[in-house]
């Protein structure tokens, strides 16, 4: 029997990711195989959350220590494992090779290449399950990571450090939303510090994840980026230590004092794999047939993303987890589980979207916790009461369609309201530099477009878009891109360059 102290030890040696007792090889024998999770005898030293390797060259992780044997549950499709077989502890946990050449590659949970290219030989071994930072060795979020999405980045703003969860029904954009930020990134690449990101897509068709990456590639920002895969048709294991693996790589570049950001797309279906595996290793089924254990699941993997101190490298991991709704039901267990450990959310609504509002953001619900910590200055002072104006007149809106006279204030926030909305419909996978997003939102809150009418909106802001890349405004729009707060002089630029765009055009009228 292994002693209280070697087991003390061992907690110690895997918070840390070490490896532990490699000369030790523990053989055990295989007594059944139910699903693809393998019931094992004789490997008494086995610890929580080790790698096994089978005789037939199979991977498994340990996940169950009973008292006279352990569950293992399989990492690939191998039905050939049966009773009698031999496997053996390796001595280490279940991890990932990772190095700086994992840039722009597409991977499975285990590091094996999905993309028809070589093998990522040389790198550290990164652990999947690791303990994450502690309180000291952290700072407060204060950096901001900019989106390229208006409504996003004018009112429910996003920092370096942060967890920001996007909700809402199937198919309507959240995917698009955290892919928008990815490509958004590539401009960090060059001047302020670089932010590199890892999308983890968990139970998706093979058909979507190939779009998604094709996107990325078009987009140039593939380079700066790497995709974990466990498609629909994985092991339900793979699925559910997807999301792990993307985070051990995530940690491997903030070590390195690096920005990341990672998208877990979505941990509805990684609960799903986990409540799967829970379930055929004999747990207890609680709320919605999930294991009791659910919660820390999701809260000990989003724990790990953090903005460490300076002393500390320096580096962050800004997480974007998403959740699928049932008929937009954020009661629900896992909805509710998520929305308690993140820093705020993004919620999608299908009426929104259904009447072309895209992105469908629900301002009301969605809120960010960090709030304008995470803006720049310029932001700050175009874009303060955006949220609280949009809020209000979709309240107004609602209670205006049961009566016809309205005084000449209310209409007017209501005629205001109707243009910041239309205003804040942005395409897809078209993120805007934060100079080109203030110009739009300071010629809506500064009564630029009071005379425009709603449907001209989306070509009026077109226009001045290409109308402000004259080499005459180029000061001012760097001024805008600059991220300092604007004084009243910076504003009045601002004005100039939007009453200059009107003249002799149909929007001076």
């Amino acid at each position: 029997m292994i002693k209280t102290e070697d087991i003390i030890k061992k907690l110690e040696e895997r918070s840390r990711g070490i490896t532990f007792d490699t000369k030790v090889e523990n053989i055990g024998y295989v007594e059944n195989n139910h699903d693809g999770v393998i019931s094992a005898s004789g490997l008494s030293k086995a610890v929580m959350g080790e790698r096994v390797v089978f005789e037939n060259g199979a991977d498994g992780v340990v996940l169950d220590l009973n008292d006279d044997n352990v569950s293992v549950i399989l990492l690939d499709e191998s039905t050939s494992i049966k009773e009698g077989d031999t496997v053996k502890t390796t001595g280490e946990l279940l991890g990932i090779t990772v190095s700086d050449d994992i840039l722009g590659r597409v991977v499975n949970p285990l590091g094996v290449p999905l993309d028809g290219k070589a093998p990522i030989k040389k790198g550290k071994l990164m652990p999947l399950e690791r303990i994450a930072a502690g309180v000291v060795e952290r700072q407060p979020v204060d950096t901001p990571l900019k989106t390229g999405i208006k409504a996003i980045d004018a009112m429910i703003p996003i920092g370096r450090g942060q967890r920001e969860l996007i909700i809402g029904d199937r198919a309507i954009g959240k995917t698009a939303v955290a892919i928008d930020t990815i490509i958004n990134q590539k401009d960090t690449q060059k001047g302020s510090k670089r932010v590199l990101s890892v999308y983890v897509a968990i139970g998706q068709k093979q058909s979507t994840v190939a779009q998604i990456i094709g996107r990325l590639k078009e987009s140039g920002a593939m380079d700066n980026t790497v995709v974990v895969v466990a498609d629909a048709a994985d092991p339900a294991a793979l699925q559910y230590l997807s999301a792990f693996a993307g985070t051990a790589i995530a940690e491997y570049f903030m070590e390195k004092g690096e920005d990341v950001l990672i998208v877990y797309d979505d941990l509805t279906k990684q609960a799903w794999a986990y409540r799967q595996t829970a379930l055929v290793l004999g747990r207890p089924a609680g709320r919605e047939a999930y294991p009791g254990d659910i919660f820390y699941l999701h809260s000990r993997l989003l724990e790990r993303s953090v903005r460490m101190s300076e002393a500390n490298g320096g580096g962050s991991i800004t997480a974007l987890p998403i959740i699928e709704t049932q008929a937009g039901d954020i009661s629900a267990y896992i909805p509710t589980n998520v929305i308690s450990i993140t820093d705020g959310q993004i919620f999608l609504e299908g009426d929104l979207f259904n009447s072309g509002i895209r992105p469908a953001i629900n301002v009301g619900i969605s809120v960010s916790r960090v709030g304008s910590a995470a803006q720049t200055g310029a932001m700050k002072s175009v874009a303060g009461k955006m949220k609280l104006e949009l809020a209000q007149y979709r309240e107004l809106a609602a209670f205006a369609q049961f009566g016809s006279d309205l005084d000449a204030s209310t209409q007017q926030q209501l005629e205001r309201g109707k243009r910041i909305t239309e205003l804040f419909k942005q395409a897809q996978f078209n993120p805007l530099p934060e100079n080109y997003q203030l110009l739009s939102i300071a010629a809506v809150t500064r009564g630029h477009v009071d005379s425009v009418s709603v449907s001209d909106i989306t070509r009026f802001e077109k226009e001045l878009h290409e109308f402000a890349q004259s080499k005459k405004w180029t000061k001012v729009m760097d001024r805008l891109g600059s991220g300092e707060k604007l004084k009243e002089d910076d504003l009045k630029e601002v004005d100039k360059l939007i009453e200059d765009f009107k003249k002799g055009t149909s929007f001076s009228k």
